[in-house]
């Protein structure tokens, strides 16, 4: 079985709801088993969750964008990994990411290149989307890639929406989309 672990951050349940549908997509894959780790409030992985990412074959990375970047709770995590980046502990490993703001843009893009970023500083191979976006005048938040994100899964959850409101079903979609993709290539390459 190709293992996908889906480490993410969420500060109001909106960006938990994108990691359940990324989650969702990559259990759905035949040889493929999906894990969910959550980065806690304080910045910190649950018990025995460093041991759980060092044997995935694939990591998918989820956080927020808060004022143009990832929440300070997920970079603390990125910053601990400091001792698997040392010895090279992820390399290789397929790499893919979401996030999630109140506004269509709020600057996701840099969000996304963090993670991009990171990704490749542990040596990993990233994958995008691969999927085309749903830019015609009827489309909306309940299209398939509406927010046109070629890096990473975007959603857009509005600052008076709850959980239960947002993300929407197109974004949603997406993220589940993107953990199919990354299950189906690391089952493929296993």
């Amino acid at each position: 079985m190709a293992k996908i672990g889906i480490v993410y951050f969420s500060g109001y349940g909106h960006t938990a709801k994108q990691a359940q549908a990324v989650h969702e997509g990559a259990a759905g894959v035949d040889g493929a088993e999906a894990t969910l780790i959550e980065i806690g409030k304080d910045g910190n992985l649950p018990e025995g969750a460093w041991d759980v990412l060092a044997a995935q074959d694939a990591i998918i990375y989820g956080t927020p964008t808060y004022m143009g970047g990832p929440a300070w709770q997920f970079k603390k995590f990125a910053d601990d990994s400091s001792k698997v980046w040392f010895t090279q502990g992820w390399k290789d490993k397929v790499a893919a990411g979401f996030t999630n703001s109140a506004s269509v843009n709020g600057d996701k893009g840099s969000t996304v290149a963090y993670l991009i970023t990171f990704a490749l500083q542990h040596s990993q191979v990233w994958l995008g989307t691969g999927v085309m976006p749903s830019n015609k005048k009827e489309h909306g938040p309940d299209d398939v890639n509406w927010t046109a994100g070629f890096g990473a899964a975007l959603a857009v959850s509005p600052s008076d929406a709850s959980p239960e409101e947002a993300p929407r079903k197109g974004d949603l979609e997406t993220a589940r989309l993107l953990g199919a993709r990354v299950a189906g290539y690391a089952v493929r390459t296993r």
